[in-house]
């Protein structure tokens, strides 16, 4: 009966991504509002050479969501819950009419170039599988004690899988102690920048600073926040999560599990990539969950009316 758009974040790009969008004409004067607005083209940022840029991913991403979601809207098809992780915030943001797609195009700009300024190299993430929350953060305080090195939990994406960030030799030596405590998978993220730690919050304050004066209105529909897992209600609040989010964990379990429990039956995952989709079904598989990225938009919008027709 109620239909939620999910965003992913950065690691999900892929070249050429922007050039898979569907063929809408709503995709289409989406991506030239963006290219107007940036004074670029964007269908410029998803070559391989390109996405090694932070700022290019970033902003690709957001163009995909939000391009993605109003054509979705063109067919008839509003979210009523919008939620993103990490940078996907900020098309959840503009689909759920917080902010003004302009607005969100600049301050991911600069978000991305305040996240290269602050570790420019030998930091990242990496995703654990097969261990718990408590689990990783009892290994977080043995490898501090033992060796030095400190990791952060950056991400809670499901019960046990668990995002880290930190610098490079900090991650290997956290790779290898978790796998041998029984993790099935560490496994580095293609994202260069320690994302959701205390690394970032300076970067997080300045961003807030930043964007200060920019105008943000209580959303249509709920918004659900990175850090809380909770919605939203009011633009002072949204433009604070989007700010801030960097600097702390995202818990996208808990925003996947209020929206879910508030009644969302029905929930798709704007490109690039199914991650969230595969989430998902794994941890909710009574609902509908749907990658955007892997079916014809035809397809795509048929089988969300007819889902959504059903459950009513």
């Amino acid at each position: 009966m109620t239909l939620a758009c999910l965003f992913p974040g950065q690691g999900a790009q892929s070249p050429g991504f922007l050039h898979r969008l569907p063929s809408h004409e709503a995709v289409r004067t989406t991506i030239e509002e963006a290219s107007a607005t940036l004074d670029i083209d964007v269908l410029a940022l998803d070559s391989a050479d390109a996405l090694r840029s932070t700022v290019a991913v970033q902003l690709g991403l957001t163009v995909a969501g939000v391009a993605v979601v109003r054509a979705l809207a063109h067919e008839g098809l509003v979210p009523h819950f919008c939620a993103g992780l990490s940078v996907g915030a900020y098309p959840a943001a503009v689909s759920c009419g917080a902010v003004a797609f302009g607005d969100a195009l600049h301050m991911v700009k600069k978000r991305a170039e305040l996240m290269e300024t602050a570790c420019p190299s030998g930091y990242g993430l990496t995703a654990v599988s097969g261990l718990s929350e408590t689990q990783i953060e009892t290994l977080v305080v043995q490898q501090v004690k033992e060796d030095g090195l400190r990791v952060y939990i950056g991400n809670v994406n499901a019960p046990r899988q668990i995002v880290v960030a930190g610098a490079d030799a900090a991650l290997d030596a956290f790779a290898a102690r978790a796998l041998a405590a029984g993790a099935r998978k560490a496994q580095r993220i293609d994202i260069a920048v320690p994302s959701h730690c205390e690394l970032l919050a300076s970067a997080a304050d300045q961003l807030a600073a930043w964007s200060k004066d920019i105008p943000f209105h209580a959303p249509h529909g709920v918004y659900v926040d990175n850090r809380g897992g909770r919605p939203l209600h009011s633009g002072d609040a949204i433009r604070a999560d989007l700010a801030t989010n960097m600097g702390h964990t995202v818990r996208w379990f808990d925003a996947l599990t209020v929206m879910i429990e508030s009644g969302a039956n029905v929930l798709v995952e704007a490109p690039p990539s199914q991650v969230l989709t595969d989430i998902t079904r794994e941890q909710f598989p009574d609902v509908t969950a749907l990658a955007a990225s892997t079916l014809p938009f035809e397809r795509l919008t048929a089988i969300v009316h007819r889902r959504l027709n059903d459950a009513a």
